[in-house]
């Protein structure tokens, strides 16, 4: 078992470079958005794509397991976005990612954003070329998820803590799970937003700003 799964993730991590140079080689910036089912990813993405109109070139991948839902919504905005289903699977591999790519048509300098499968396990283990790993995490779960799946929050270079505009009505205790997510990971980077109210938008925006910038060069 321990063979068949170093195999898998070396075939991945290959098609994750390949993905990867590509990306270099246009001048792209790759964020891989991660979360359980019902953090808010696509909501956070539509609000984020309306705020970023006119700014950068822009196109999503979409995972999910069935349905294209997600995909028409982000259609809807008017940005490009592949749905990829990955019926049983569990999370976007590299293979996947690469093909989808394919099928969008993202200037140079463009803004890519992956919008993974709901899945706090297996996501974390698979490259997919990106730039950076981005965990979603709301105040509607429990604090201790930093605690309790630390590879993803291990992985991942940035935490946005969404649906801050419910904290009045939560008992969430937000200093905790600041608090877990660095004893698992103490150079994460946390943004707390909420794409309702619009608060901490601008810090994840000017984030993304400074990704773009840096990947042109």
């Amino acid at each position: 078992m321990v063979q068949i799964e170093q195999d898998i993730l070396a075939k991945n991590n290959a098609y994750a470079d390949a993905n990867r140079k590509e990306w270099k080689a246009r001048g792209l910036f790759a964020a891989n958005l991660v979360s359980s089912p019902g953090s808010g990813k696509t909501t956070l993405l539509v609000e984020t794509i309306g705020r970023l109109a006119g700014r950068h070139p822009l196109a999503v991948i979409e995972g999910d397991q069935q349905t294209s839902n997600d995909a028409e919504r982000i259609r809807a905005t008017g940005a490009q976005a592949i749905q990829v289903n990955t019926g049983k699977g569990c999370h976007l591999d590299a293979h996947m990612v690469g093909h989808a790519f394919e099928r969008l048509d993202l200037a140079q300098g463009g803004l890519l954003l992956i919008e993974n499968v709901g899945n706090l396990v297996c996501p974390a283990e698979f490259d997919l070329g990106e730039a950076h790993k981005v965990v979603i995490l709301s105040v509607t779960e429990g604090e201790d998820k930093p605690l309790k799946y630390p590879n993803m929050f291990a992985a991942s270079d940035l935490m946005l803590l969404t649906k801050v505009d419910l904290l009045p009505h939560l008992d969430f205790d937000v200093a905790k799970c600041l608090d877990y997510a660095r004893r698992v990971n103490p150079k994460i980077e946390v943004l707390q937003v909420s794409a309702k109210s619009g608060e901490g938008m601008d810090g994840w925006l000017a984030w993304l700003e400074q990704g773009v910038a840096a990947a042109k060069h």
